[in-house]
């Protein structure tokens, strides 16, 4: 049974200014999700499942009717403010979906198989959905048993400004044991890698990290046994936060929750590809040019569907 990949794309994009998901950066008109589904294709994943918004949706439907047309199976999605379990309703004056947990959930009716899930904007780069989809395949997986795909650090940095990364621990049997999520993290001068912490006195101070330190890039991989987890977690967080205006729930925590109550392990697939995005408008020359070298190299055929 070929494995899912679930692609995340209902981000307003209010940094980048406009709808990055589908915003044109190939040599031939190519989004960044194209290469992920291009990539996870080859590597032996099925059906496609995209999560937007309801807004998006004529969009997405005349962009991947006239660019995938029937090369693959796919299918979306909607998450919105209000599609939360009950009891629960969304605040007075909250406007934004609750994160990346939640986005995972709206996707159970639509997925019955292991499944892969990512970022609509990021460039993961094949090596990753290799490493997913022979993670996924195997026939030895018990009940619990996730993965994610982790990068070093430093070939995840965004040249036009600070990241937000979940940075990861693991132990002797290459199992995750927590996701710590670091702030404006940026490359100084003198090459050291920092992000901003509180100290015990209020103040924000930089503390170092290492080039090696592992991060997930919200590349994960799932059994469908993982939904009643997702469900009941997400109305432990609702019960705490639907009160308020911008919590969100996102996936990093939903394994830490996991793997800390016992209910799951998560195998870390380690990468040394590079990854990139568009984080920032300032991104997108960059972006443009790494994918043309790409192309030119020999890496994807022009156009990635013809």
């Amino acid at each position: 049974m070929q494995p899912t990949l679930v692609i995340m794309a209902a981000g307003m994009g209010s940094r980048y200014g406009g709808l990055k998901q589908l915003d044109r950066l190939g040599p031939n008109g190519e989004t960044i999700m194209d290469y992920s589904i291009y990539d996870a294709l080859q590597s032996g994943f099925g059906k496609i499942v995209f999560v937007i918004r309801e807004s998006f949706r004529e969009e997405f439907n005349r962009v991947c009717a006239s660019r995938y047309g029937s090369h693959f199976l796919f299918e979306f999605v909607t998450q919105e403010l209000q599609n939360i379990p009950a009891p629960y309703t969304p605040p007075p004056g909250r406007e934004k979906p609750w994160g990346t947990g939640h986005a995972l959930l709206t996707t159970s009716k639509s997925v019955n198989t292991p499944f892969g899930i990512i970022n609509a904007d990021d460039f993961y780069s094949r090596n990753a959905f290799t490493v997913l989809a022979e993670f996924l395949k195997r026939k030895d997986l018990i009940r619990g048993s996730y993965a994610m795909v982790g990068y070093r650090l430093e070939n995840t940095l965004s040249p036009s400004g600070p990241v937000s990364r979940g940075i990861c621990q693991m132990d002797e049997n290459g199992l995750l044991t927590d996701v710590v999520e670091r702030f404006r993290i940026r490359k100084q001068e003198d090459g050291q890698i920092v992000c901003t912490v509180p100290a015990e006195n209020g103040k924000m101070v930089n503390m170092n990290l290492s080039d090696d330190d592992l991060c997930s890039m919200n590349c994960w991989g799932f059994l469908p046994d993982v939904y009643p987890k997702t469900e009941h977690l997400v109305k432990k967080f609702l019960e705490q936060h639907a009160h308020e205006p911008a919590s969100e729930y996102h996936l990093p925590t939903m394994v830490n929750d996991i793997i800390k109550s016992g209910e799951g392990t998560c195998k870390v697939l380690r990468t040394h590809s590079h990854w990139f995005g568009v984080t920032y408008r300032e991104d997108r020359e960059d972006v443009v040019s790494r994918l043309r070298r790409l192309h030119q190299e020999g890496q994807y055929p022009d156009p990635l569907f013809p």
